[in-house]
């Protein structure tokens, strides 16, 4: 895609055009797709480590006496529940359980959270949380402009760090955040990510992300470390069975329909927003359920390819691509209940071409 005139730039936009980067608008953000070969960015995260540009994200703190108490009203999670240091993923509904976003939440301090929202919404979660905090002890910041993400994803993420910070890292647990020092800048260190592999989310002013990247990039030469654009960020977290927003997530779906209600602590006391009809969407039967494809030939499905069989259509692709670690395509879809066990045989119409595929478990890879 052509890069957009009118596209956001996050503060390492100029360090990307010097790294060659192709630029696609993502979001309304004019973010690398790639460097140089998608497949090697992929292969790199697997088998070494990759760092990511994902400034585009929202960051929206949550801070007062009653800020656990926002979050529980607010979110389908339990936050009261997560320690100081912990995080947890979760959700924001509508009032009718529609998906509005899927989160992570950061616990920092017994009266601070940070939410952390997907680019393309933003402003609909600043604004809900906006709203949903009135009547409550607490104030809720959006904090996204001042605030730049770079992420280290892959088996050698670990040693990228060591090389760079005092943290302990063998201490810092999967999804836990520590206040850190990284090469001299302040950071919120997150053992978390959106690949399926190990690695680290780092959290740090906008203004100083520059030099905090050239500071990864060369701690981490050593180690395999390449640039990742967001193509290969899609597959990655397709092999994982991650879901994103736009895809395997949307307002007109909620978390029994996305295969996620295990997000919905309907056990917290008090009211949250939705409550009401997630309850009696959970007693429901839920008709299509999220499953995985694999392909037998060389062709992906693709978003919004039908999925059939015989001459019937029983759902529909939500993300699809050839598999850069397993060789061959996979998708994930949501299929007619019917249809979902896996080793079912099925086919996809692809432009016109019927592809046979089989029902599969998610994840399609799991790191040893």
């Amino acid at each position: 895609m052509p890069e957009s005139n009118a596209a956001r730039e996050t503060s390492l936009h100029a360090v990307h055009k010097g790294l060659g980067a192709l630029f696609t608008d993502f979001a309304g953000w004019s973010m690398p797709v790639r460097y140089a070969s998608e497949l090697a960015e992929h292969k790199a995260v697997r088998e070494a480590a990759g760092l990511f540009d994902l400034s585009h994200m929202a960051e929206i703190h949550v801070r007062g006496a009653q800020a656990a108490d926002v979050l529980d009203y607010a979110l389908v999670g339990y936050l009261t529940g997560v320690k100081p240091g912990r995080a947890r993923y979760t959700m924001i509904c509508d009032a009718d359980g529609g998906v509005l976003d899927d989160l992570v939440v950061y616990r920092l301090a017994d009266e601070e959270y940070l939410v952390v929202a997907n680019a393309g919404n933003a402003d609909v979660v600043a604004e809900a949380l906006a709203e949903r905090v009135a009547g409550f002890d607490a104030v809720v910041e959006n904090r996204s402009a001042d605030t730049a993400l770079i992420a280290v994803q892959g088996p050698r993420a670990v040693d990228v760090l060591a090389a760079v910070t005092d943290a302990d890292l063998g201490a810092l647990k999967y999804y836990a955040s520590v206040p850190a020092v990284v090469k001299g800048h302040d950071v919120l260190l997150a053992r978390t990510g959106y690949t399926g592999e190990d690695g680290f989310e780092l959290y740090v002013p906008a203004a100083e992300a520059p030099a905090l990247w050239r500071a990864l990039t060369d701690a981490g030469e050593a180690f395999g470390l390449v640039p990742c654009g967001l193509a290969c960020r899609d597959t990655l977290r397709l092999e994982a069975g991650m879901p994103l927003y736009g895809n395997e997530l949307s307002r007109e779906l909620n978390p029994f329909a996305a295969g996620l209600g295990r997000v919905v602590k309907f056990e917290k006391p008090g009211d949250f927003v939705g409550r009401a009809a997630l309850e009696e969407l959970a007693k429901a039967d839920v008709p299509r359920v999220r499953v995985g494809l694999r392909a037998t030939g060389r062709r992906a499905p693709r978003h919004g390819y039908a999925v059939l069989s015989g001459d019937a259509s029983v759902g529909e692709v939500t993300s699809g691509a050839l598999s850069p670690t397993l060789g061959y395509p996979i998708a994930m879809a949501y299929v007619d209940r019917a249809y979902a066990e896996p080793g079912t045989k099925l086919s996809v119409d692809i432009r016109g071409r019927i592809e046979p595929v089989e029902v599969v478990a998610l994840p399609f890879y799991s790191r040893a």
